[in-house]
């Protein structure tokens, strides 16, 4: 144990700050994100992420906007693991087949006022997968879609945004 704190003493921070326009734009972001959520949840927005079949791009990004970078804890957005508790589905991927009925029991489960964000451009539109016999397409196929975050895969700052943009932000 104690090499193991002399290690972490001895390595220091290893993370890389954001340039000071995209820190900019986060926190301009952030503020009208933390300002919708309250009025909208009175409290904060806890949001399930569904993998429906993505090649784990926008997985990758949705996790950075939880790393300490950029930290969407700080704006009032929080994720479980369980439906019954979230406020908004962010589904990724194109449904596969296998995933279509584990996908409608999600959504069932998820309690209302419920929102759902497809996010990337698989989870839009079918994307490079399309529809064919082992993927239906879009989320909308399956479920209703309330907003769309587009891209390949979306970057932090657009996932962001797009949350924004469910939530009815501006």
């Amino acid at each position: 144990m104690i090499r193991i704190l002399r290690q972490i003493f001895r390595t220091g921070i290893v993370t890389e700050p954001l340039p000071p326009e995209v820190e900019a734009e986060i926190r301009d972001i952030g503020s009208k994100l933390e300002e919708s959520v309250r009025k909208r949840f009175s409290r904060s927005l806890t949001i399930r992420q569904v993998d429906a079949g993505s090649c784990n791009g926008c997985e990758l990004e949705i996790h950075a906007i939880n790393n300490p970078i950029y930290n969407c804890e700080r704006f009032g957005i929080h994720f479980t693991a369980s439906p019954r508790f979230a406020d908004m589905l962010l589904v990724t991927g194109p449904v596969s087949v296998n995933m279509e009925v584990a996908l409608r029991r999600t959504y069932n489960a998820t309690p209302p006022p419920k929102l759902v964000v497809a996010v990337g451009d698989c989870g839009c539109n079918g994307g490079i997968f399309g529809e064919t016999y082992a993927s239906l397409g879009g989320i909308d196929k399956v479920i209703p879609v309330d907003a769309v975050i587009p891209g390949c895969p979306p970057t932090p700052v657009a996932l962001l945004n797009g949350i924004l943009r469910a939530i009815g932000g501006k």
